[in-house]
């Protein structure tokens, strides 16, 4: 049996679930018992489990995710929220030096089951200190796992199967989506990290996008099918690991690919994609692979600049068309 809940439901779900199942999972962040965080997400978990697991922290950051990683050496397996994933910079240290490298530094006799919940997303109106996204930034880190939902039941199975997880992981939800809702199994269910989602099979490009750009994707190939041209989108769901066969595979196929990232274009996400599409799929393509992040500018707080910066379904369909005539495309 299926249901529609929202992303927020589905991450509440999740952390409810293996709290009950677990009882070495607990919460801590900032503001996330009584006011289940400024997203509402969290609301009334600690009503039943209670302040001594659902846990409100100073405005520390590296104070709370240092004393995670020592929670999560001991025993324990917290669940930390980091309100914004622009907090990500106060906690590095903790996060990439600490937790990440515990578990080689020990000679693998000490893990770091923990995960750190946060979000990423423009075009909420937050400006530059509370609109980026920073996965990127973790992604290139060994030790630590990233994880990407683009939907609610893409959020409740990838956050379940990161509680399980024995290393450190860094799950990012994008802010904008905690109110869409996707169809969640009443069911338990979890999602294996490292393997690919095919949303949409097509045969004439692969559109490989991560978090909302999701969304993004799947509107823009509704928009070429209505041209004649077959698109397909996939969701890689985890960064780290990363699944590059299914990636390869699909681009074999249709023998062009545009990486859709939210984060800057610079040195990011869609150049590690595309970079690897190069390398094992080079002489089965047809078009350069093409690349669609964030403008590499600070988030405007202005609406009518901010909404320039990221991706938009019409500029993902108008790439795609000048992919698939072989045109030349302005790759600003």
């Amino acid at each position: 049996m299926t249901r529609e809940i929202t992303l927020a439901k589905a991450v509440n779900e999740a952390i409810a679930e293996e709290m009950r199942r677990d009882p070495t999972v607990f919460l801590m962040g900032e503001d996330v018992a009584e006011a289940g965080t400024p997203f509402k997400v969290l609301a009334g978990l600690v009503d039943e489990f209670g302040p001594d697991r659902v846990i409100d922290t100073p405005i520390s950051e590296p104070g709370f995710v240092g004393m995670a990683v020592g929670a999560a050496m001991t025993g324990s397996r917290p669940i930390v929220d980091l309100m914004f994933g622009d907090f990500l910079y106060l906690v590095m240290d903790q996060l990439c030096n600490q937790a990440a490298k515990t578990h080689y530094m020990s000679g693998g006799k000490l893990k770091v089951p923990m995960v750190l919940r946060t979000n990423l997303g423009a075009t909420r109106r937050s400006a530059a200190q509370h609109s980026q996204s920073l996965h990127a930034l973790v992604a290139h880190i060994p030790g630590l796992k990233v994880a990407m939902p683009s939907s609610a039941y893409e959020a409740k199975g990838l956050l379940k199967t990161a509680i399980r997880d024995d290393n450190p992981v860094v799950i990012f939800e994008d802010k904008l989506m905690y109110q869409d809702k996707a169809a969640v199994p009443e069911e338990a269910y979890l999602i294996p990290f490292g393997e690919a989602a095919v949303l949409r099979e097509g045969r004439d490009i692969t559109l490989v996008a991560t978090s909302s750009m999701v969304q993004v994707a799947r509107q823009a190939a509704e928009t070429l099918a209505s041209e004649g041209i077959s698109a397909e989108v996939i969701d890689p769901r985890t960064l780290v690991p990363f699944d590059e066969a299914t990636i390869v595979e699909s681009v074999k196929k249709t023998s062009r690919a545009i990486i859709i990232d939210e984060g800057h274009r610079n040195f990011g996400v869609t150049g590690e994609i595309a970079s690897r599409i190069s390398e094992k799929a080079f002489y089965h393509l047809d078009y350069p692979v093409q690349r669609m992040g964030a403008m590499d500018v600070p988030v405007p707080f202005s609406p009518a600049l901010e909404d320039l910066t990221v991706p938009t379904p019409d500029a993902v369909a108008e790439r795609a068309r000048a992919a698939v005539r072989g045109e030349l495309a302005d790759a600003a």
